[in-house]
Formats: structure tokens, C-alpha cells, sequence
């Protein structure tokens, strides 16, 4: 089978991650966390001052968006692939709360998505890529080939992500994670720019009871049908034309 687009659109906390990064991992695919994007956007305006008590000018945004140069490296040593920002990892910055609850309202500004778009298609547009995030196969690569929203119960989610969070050192309250995840999932649904939607030809993954070896199979049998479906295609053209 030659090499496809995977898009993986879903909630905050639901695995997306995890799900893909294993998945490129088995297939020799790119990995892309189209979300980390938008986190180091949220970062670099944090250490700038731009974002203050909680607002901040979309102007002064749009303004520092040629100064960033994202990239992902793959780490062998922790075994993970790491977001850099202007040379330098951040993979642990734009991971804490704090991020997490500007990144949803940067997110939103037209001008930061029509960047990070930009961004996102000229790395994917050899395919051999998997990029999870919100609006992959809706906006980004709406003729992926295989296209997955996935999801899961809130709860699931929040004891996901706090877990993530002590892990890191971080110590929060499980309500206070839920809040967050409640107030990212309604603005991730509402912005008028690119929402975050089911597109109307992906899978739906609900997770909620399922391990990450579980799910990673799950998909595994999707690439597998997909595949399957285009050899029989492709022998019924090859008898169409005899």
C-alpha cells in the first residue's frame, strides 16, 4: 500500500497523542501534534507579555508569528518526539495548566490557524504522516485518507490528563483539570474559525474503555481494510479493462 494521510480530530485529553504517535512509530510515518503548535504559539506570548491577566490583543499576537520556527525531533534517548521552538525543546512548557488555559482563545485568532495550517501542509504534503489535533480532516487534510475523531467519557479524560500533570510535577485538583477541559471543549466547538467537528467520513474512536495497545489495533485494522479495499478496486478495474 503506498504511503496515506492519517488524520486524528478529537477532545483535549482523549489520547490523540499517544494513539499517534504509536501509529507512526509502527508504520515509519512523521509524526505531527498539530496542537503543540498552538501551544508553543501560547507560550511564546506568555514569556513575552503579551498574554496579561488572562487577555491579550490579537495584534500583538499576529505581530510575533513570523518570529517562530517550530519543529519536532524525535528524542532516542526518552523515546519521544519533542516540539522545538526557535531551536530550543519546549515539550515540557507547553504542557503545564497555565498553557492549557490560553491555548484554546490563541487558537482561535484567524490569522494564528492560517499560519499553523500553512505550516501543517507543508510537512504532510508527501504523505507518510500522522497529525492528530482538532481540525486535521476538516481543514488541514480534508482528503486524508483515513480520517479518526476520537473521544471518550470527561471523566476518563480528566483523570488522563491529571495523571499527565502529577507526572510532571505539577499538582492540581481534579476539579480544576475538569474545569479546563470543560471550558477548552466549548471553545474548541464554538470558535468561528476551523471548530472542532466530526468530519463526515471519520471513525469515530471512543476510548473510554479501551488500552492504548487496543486502540493502536483498532487502527491498525482500519489501515488494513483501507488497503484491502484498494487492491479490490484496483483488481476490478484491471477486469473492467480486459
Amino acid at each position: 500500500m503506498s504511503k496515506i494521510t492519517i488524520a486524528i480530530d478529537g477532545y483535549s485529553s482523549c489520547g490523540k497523542s499517544t494513539v499517534a504517535k504509536a501509529l507512526a512509530a509502527r508504520l515509519n510515518y512523521a509524526y505531527v501534534d498539530s496542537g503543540s503548535m498552538y501551544r508553543c504559539v501560547t507560550l511564546y506570548c506568555l514569556d513575552k507579555g503579551i498574554i496579561k491577566d488572562h487577555s491579550f490583543l490579537t495584534d500583538e499576537v499576529i505581530k510575533i508569528l513570523p518570529e517562530l520556527k517550530l519543529s519536532f525531533q524525535f528524542n532516542a534517548k526518552s523515546g519521544i518526539n519533542e516540539t522545538f521552538m526557535n531551536g530550543k525543546s519546549v515539550e515540557k512548557e507547553i504542557r503545564t495548566l497555565e498553557v492549557a488555559g490560553h491555548v484554546s482563545a490563541i487558537s482561535t485568532i484567524k490569522e494564528v490557524r492560517a499560519h499553523m495550517v500553512a505550516i501543517q501542509r507543508e510537512i504532510g504534503k508527501n504523505k507518510g504522516v500522522v497529525m492528530d489535533g482538532r481540525d486535521i480532516g476538516t481543514t488541514v487534510f480534508p482528503d486524508a485518507e483515513l480520517k479518526i475523531f476520537m473521544t471518550a467519557e470527561m471523566d476518563v479524560r480528566v483523570q488522563r490528563r491529571l495523571d499527565e500533570l502529577l507526572s510532571k510535577g505539577e499538582h492540581v485538583s481534579f476539579e480544576k483539570v475538569k474545569q479546563n477541559l470543560m471550558e477548552r471543549d466549548h471553545v474548541d466547538t464554538h470558535r468561528k474559525e476551523s471548530p472542532l467537528v466530526q468530519a463526515i467520513d471519520a471513525i469515530v474512536l471512543d476510548n473510554t474503555e479501551l488500552d492504548k495497545e487496543q486502540q493502536l489495533q483498532f487502527v491498525i485494522q482500519l489501515i488494513n481494510d483501507l488497503s484491502l479495499s484498494q487492491v479490490t478496486r484496483g483488481e476490478g478495474q484491471g477486469a473492467s479493462e480486459k
